[in-house]
């Protein structure tokens, strides 16, 4: 805490976004759960009666987005828990924890992918192609259901966009698993069965490193990308009375929601709650933040601890 004191102190807080995708999507979650999750063990059964690496590799990376969908399932849903004592701000910052346990899930697994495909450029092994392309184009149709349940939430909250992302992949993946199985049934090169396991691993990194890099900034508290904090300090200094500001912060509260703080200097004195409603409106309105808490200064001579831009 810094040690600092105002005669004024106003707070107003506009939700006007969703809090999660709890409600909404709950049963979407469960649908992906339950249909992705009958699908890799019968990927895992025909991988291992068909000798297919890519097949294999396919099922590990539905295994890490069943993990991945139950994990944003649960945080999307506790997101949606009222405040308590403890966690005064609600537990919407879970949804930021399971963007990032989802992205590491996903390295991981391509740790093990890469190590089996390498594995078989050693030791190749025959592939029943048939069996391995059936597989798969059940799994380009699973996959792309499940990816349109999460669709239209996938824009304005990066929990539901971890979880539309994998399905995407995971479709674009068994597309390829059908190409290379259709080329080794037509070459009979079965190296070309390793090449397409490396080509998941590059698509898995390739989707999560956004995840990561995205949800790592939520909880370090960056700025959401969404909103220039420019044209937010020029707003709040363009308000009537407002002579300057400081100590404005900007951060996610969630994945869906974003909070600010700020000090502005009136010195024609404290303008009321109808103007705090309509700047806290406002800033919902053009930056999507719904969490706004305005502090009122009345006097540009004392000076206030927090004004200087370095200090927090």
């Amino acid at each position: 805490m810094h040690g600092h004191s105002h005669s004024d102190h106003d707070h107003h807080s506009h939700d006007g976004h969703s809090h999660g995708g709890g409600v909404a999507y709950g049963r979407a979650f469960i649908i992906g759960i339950v249909l992705n999750t009958v699908f890799i063990v019968a990927e895992v059964v025909a991988g291992l009666i068909s000798n297919s690496t890519a097949l294999l590799a396919d099922a590990g990376h539905n295994f890490g987005d069943v993990i991945g969908l139950l994990v944003a399932g649960v945080a999307a849903w506790l997101s949606t828990r009222p405040p308590t004592e403890r966690y005064t701000y609600g537990f919407g910052s879970t949804s930021i924890l399971a963007a990032q346990i989802n992205a590491v899930l996903l390295l991981v697994a391509v740790g093990a992918i890469v190590v089996e495909a390498i594995d078989r450029f050693y030791n190749p092994q025959p592939v029943a192609t048939t069996i391995v392309m059936i597989v798969a184009a059940i799994g380009i149709l699973i996959n792309g259901a499940t990816a349109a349940l999460f669709a239209s939430g996938r824009e304005g909250d990066l929990n539901i966009k971890g979880a539309f992302l994998h399905m995407v992949s995971d479709a674009a993946v068994s597309l390829g698993v059908v190409i290379g199985a259709a080329l080794i049934a037509l070459t009979g090169w079965l190296w070309i069965d390793p090449v397409i396991s490396l080509l998941i691993a590059v698509i898995i990194v390739w989707s999560t490193w956004g995840l990561m890099r995205d949800s790592m900034k939520m909880s370090l508290g960056a700025v959401p990308s969404n909103v220039v904090p420019a044209d937010v300090r020029a707003y709040l200094a363009s308000l009537p009375g407002v002579a300057s500001l400081h100590d404005l912060h900007v951060w996610s509260l969630s994945t869906t929601q974003t909070a600010l703080t700020c000090h502005l200097v009136m010195p024609q004195g404290h303008p009321g709650d109808p103007f705090l409603r309509g700047v806290a409106d406002e800033l919902d309105k053009r930056f999507a933040i719904s969490h706004a808490t305005v502090q009122v200064e009345c006097s540009e001579d004392l000076s206030c601890s927090l004004a200087p831009d370095h200090i927090v």
